[in-house]
């Protein structure tokens, strides 16, 4: 088992720096355009972004063997975030 920590690590890592880019870039354009859907795609993005980090963050560091706490944590925070990218795509 204990191999699969460090590919978990290597995927929460990929997962936060392409989600910190997604974020990034979608802020970028709504600062240009200011559009309210890409507003709402940004903090979408980022709410994802955070929970990976909170829930990696947590399982690493704080939670010593009990990973349920940060999925659910991980699992809550990507459904609001969908929801607001969901809510994106239909914002004017």
């Amino acid at each position: 088992m204990s191999h699969v920590t460090p590919l978990v690590v290597a995927f929460k890592t990929l997962t936060l720096v392409m989600g910190g880019l997604i974020t990034y870039l979608a802020t970028k354009a709504y600062r240009r355009t200011g559009s309210p859907a890409l507003r709402a795609l940004a903090l979408g993005f980022g709410i994802v972004t955070t929970g990976a980090l909170i829930a990696g963050a947590l399982d690493q560091f704080l939670i010593a063997g009990d990973q349920t706490t940060a999925l659910a944590i991980e699992s809550a925070l990507t459904t609001v975030g969908f929801g607001v990218i969901l809510y994106s795509l239909y914002a004017e």
